[in-house]
């Protein structure tokens, strides 16, 4: 989810140097081996005065990424590093790499913005950008933007295009960016899928830390109330929208998808109440409510009379038992347990997981 924001950053700082008649050449993590801190698709944009966008690791490749940025800018040749650990767990993460990890790094030229991308970017749709190897012979910086209904852009040949496209509809969806070998090439699919939505019902003071820590860590934040007055840019700076609307008329006004998450916490039963009834008609995978158990039970209660309702999806009191104190702990402790609902994890410590970190849920 957060490679989604974080390329928005690199393609809008590619556009303002290419504006100023700046170069740049772009990193990119195209392969991952064991564990990392950072996966497949993550980038960091280097300028000609070596200022740079994003990053590849937990800090400490960026300084030897940044050289060879430079020299790549130097010569105009692209070029693929490997970034090894060894089986040091200490030094695999002193180096930001992980343990016994390996990090390829795929490091090109870039002449020009990539308004396609961009554009995408804006989109709710999800979108893989394929693109050739070094060392593949002609063609090999070619590219290719598909989503569902199309494909745009040139790989060398109309069969290769062809096949990889066909091999990233595949991927659409899963965020499994990674190299893939298409008719003896090397290809990388960099997959593209929108981030979570997280609307907030109510806009009050305790909802503006949860906003704000929710774009932080990659959600497209939606704000939600029936007073215009409270929702403002400058209360919300991060939001991606700001919609005026009570329970009522909250289906005609915000379309809520499986990959939707929401936080009822107007502090009014009444509004509360509404909002909760037009949640359970859409796909939303969350419905947090703030406040007490007893209250949240009165107000299912009110909404399922003559009617089913799943309960499982609604987190009331909102958010995991981690002790909390003020509004910004409370946001803590609900985009906690967001993350941990939409990962299929149990909100452990990890010291008690007995697997890698980063292996699928059990």
């Amino acid at each position: 989810m957060k490679q989604w924001l974080e390329t928005r950053e690199v393609l809008d700082r590619l556009a303002q140097l290419a504006r100023a008649g700046g170069r740049a050449a772009l990193a990119t993590v195209v392969r991952v081996r064991g564990s990392a801190y950072r996966h497949e698709g993550a980038k960091l944009l280097v300028a000609q005065d070596g200022g740079t966008t994003g990053n590849v690791s937990g800090g400490c490749l960026e300084q030897d990424v940044r050289e060879v940025a430079l020299q790549v800018l130097r010569t105009g040749r692209p070029e693929l590093r490997s970034y090894c650990s060894g089986a040091d767990e200490v030094a695999a993460w002193d180096l930001g790499v992980g343990c016994e990890g390996e990090v390829e790094v795929f490091v090109e030229p870039v002449t020009e913005p990539r308004p396609r991308e961009r554009e995408l970017l804006d989109g709710r749709r999800p979108f893989a950008v394929c693109s050739m190897m070094p060392g593949e012979g002609e063609g090999g910086r070619g590219r290719l933007i598909v989503t569902q209904e199309a494909a745009e852009g040139d790989l060398g040949s109309p069969d290769l295009n062809a096949r990889a496209a066909g091999r990233a509809r595949t991927l659409l969806g899963t965020e499994q960016s990674g190299l893939h070998a298409i008719g003896g090439r090397t290809v990388f699919f960099d997959v593209f899928c929108p981030p979570p939505q997280l609307v907030l019902l109510g806009a009050g003071e305790d909802a503006r830390p949860l906003a704000r820590l929710a774009a932080d860590v990659g959600f497209r934040v939606v704000v939600v109330d029936r007073r215009p007055g409270y929702l403002t840019v400058e209360r919300f700076p991060t939001a991606a929208r700001l919609v005026e609307s009570d329970g009522a008329e909250l289906l005609e006004r915000l379309a809520l998808d499986a990959a939707s998450y929401a936080v009822v916490m107007t502090h009014n039963f009444a509004d509360d109440q509404a909002y909760l009834r037009a949640l359970l008609d859409t796909p939303a995978a969350y419905i947090g409510m703030l406040g007490p158990r007893q209250r949240t039970e009165r107000i299912v209660r009110n909404v399922s009379a003559g009617r089913p309702v799943d309960e499982a999806r609604i987190f009331g009191p909102v958010g995991l038992d981690i002790g909390t104190d003020g509004a910004e702990q409370v946001a803590l402790a609900v985009i906690a347990e967001v993350l941990a609902v939409r990962s299929g994890r149990r909100a452990d410590s990890l010291r008690e997981r007995p697997t890698p970190i980063h292996a699928p849920p059990d």
